[in-house]
């Protein structure tokens, strides 16, 4: 593919950065700019300049992207989440959560607290949005109680998310990086410890650092526990692995059955708590389709492949080629925006670059989940960062900043490969 057609197939994603990035920073107001509209221009100029196909086709390939098997299972999710989130938050789980974590917690501990929960969470049930879903609502609640930040809370979960979501054996992108690279779950996780084990250490630290300047006035805290009830099944349920749909169903029953037993609200109030959450999400819904559509679009006419083929046209040596493999699936996941699909895409050029250059494929599949990773914790029209935003109602570009996870472990695995770290892999 010439330079000039693969920069057209890719322009789609560029004027969207065009519409929604340089515009808001110009403005100076990232509210000024609705995302939903920056994506619909955007899917409408993709589909203007899809050549080759009738437009009817150019249509159909955009609506497939926008409602793929993976995509109506995330969708679903954002609708149990809604649901859920809504019908506690109205029952009064946020806040009797939130009361009994300050009573208990020494206000120097929240941050590493929960940063903790968010890895624990996280590498038990190896989904980044099981873990978020379960933590933000409470994060929020935090917030509002402690005066703290809440881009900073949510950015922390978020960032905890990744951990469990890069390292769980049962997380997407552990079993697709290496059935793609041919090596085993156990080698490829401890390869990915030397990675990411020294950048979580220093984040803990410093959060405690952070921590020590953090003090919540004195009080007596009103305690429901059965009021907490909801949050506690829900953290329990997904620590032993059980499937996100079930464990929010799991969530919206006991969320209910407290509410109408206490009298919170009756049967209706419950409905009208789950409906007002769910509607709560319909923009996240329209931009997770959109983006689905639009990234479709874009593959269909090469521009992944364009990505690809000149990544790979210049590789030299052992580090150049896991340099390769890192900037491939970092790109990738840019233009899919979801990093289980981008190693899916360059799995299988990894694999021929590590066989060419002798790359050990425990290292190379930790690049590419780790780097997976890393991109699709910082990207704002990420599933993760929006279903993040959305439960704690701010905008996804006021996290992005306090992303350290992500960014730490980028950091970390780019020095890994530019001085032959772990030895023993490299």
């Amino acid at each position: 593919m010439s330079n000039k057609k693969g920069l057209i197939a890719l322009s789609p994603l560029l004027l969207f950065i065009v519409l929604y990035l340089v515009t808001s920073i110009v403005a100076g107001d990232f509210y000024k700019v609705p995302i939903t509209v920056a994506f619909m221009l955007a899917s409408i100029y993709a589909i203007a300049i899809a050549g080759g196909f009738p437009l009817v086709k150019r249509i159909q390939t955009y609506s497939q992207g926008a409602s793929g098997e993976n995509m109506m299972l995330m969708l679903w999710i954002f609708v149990l989440a809604g649901a859920f989130a809504n019908s506690a938050k109205e029952m009064g789980s946020i806040s009797a959560t939130v009361n009994l974590t300050l009573a208990f917690l020494p206000s120097s501990m929240i941050l590493a607290g929960l940063f903790l929960a968010a890895c624990f969470i996280s590498i038990s049930i190896g989904t980044s949005v099981g873990t978020i879903v379960a933590l933000t609502p409470i994060a929020a609640g935090m917030a509002s109680s402690a005066g703290i930040s809440l881009p900073l809370l949510t950015g922390i979960v978020v960032g905890g998310a990744f951990f469990g979501d890069n390292l769980s054996f049962i997380s997407d992108t552990t079993v697709v990086a290496t059935r793609t690279q041919g090596c085993k779950m156990s080698d490829k996780f401890r390869v990915n410890l030397f990675l990411v084990a020294p950048a979580a250490i220093l984040l803990l630290a410093v959060y405690l650092f952070m921590g020590t300047d953090l003090h919540t006035t004195a009080q007596a805290y009103d305690i429901n526990v059965i009021k907490v009830l909801p949050y506690l099944v829900v953290l329990v349920c997904a620590a032993f692995g059980m499937n996100v749909m079930a464990v929010l169903t799991t969530g919206i029953l006991m969320a209910g059955i407290i509410g109408i037993a206490d009298g919170t609200y009756d049967l209706y109030g419950w409905f009208e708590s789950m409906g007002t959450g769910i509607v709560s999400m319909g923009e996240l819904i329209i931009i997770t389709m959109m983006a689905g559509g639009l990234l479709e679009i874009i593959r269909a006419n090469g521009g992944i492949d364009f990505i690809i083929s000149k990544l790979t046209a210049h590789i030299n040596g052992k580090r150049g080629g896991e340099l390769a493999i890192a900037l491939l699936v970092s790109l990738v996941d840019i233009c899919t925006a979801n990093n289980t699909v981008a190693i899916l895409t360059v799995g299988g050029i990894s694999k021929q670059i590590s066989d060419r250059y002798g790359i050990d494929n425990r290292k190379a599949a930790s690049i590419l989940d780790t780097f997976s990773c890393c991109m699709q914790g910082l990207i704002p029209y990420g599933a993760q960062l929006l279903m993040a935003a959305g439960l704690a109602k701010i905008n996804p570009i006021e996290i992005v900043p306090y992303l350290y996870y992500p960014m730490t472990i980028g950091i970390f695995s780019l020095l890994a490969i530019l001085f032959r770290y772990p030895r023993r892999y490299s």
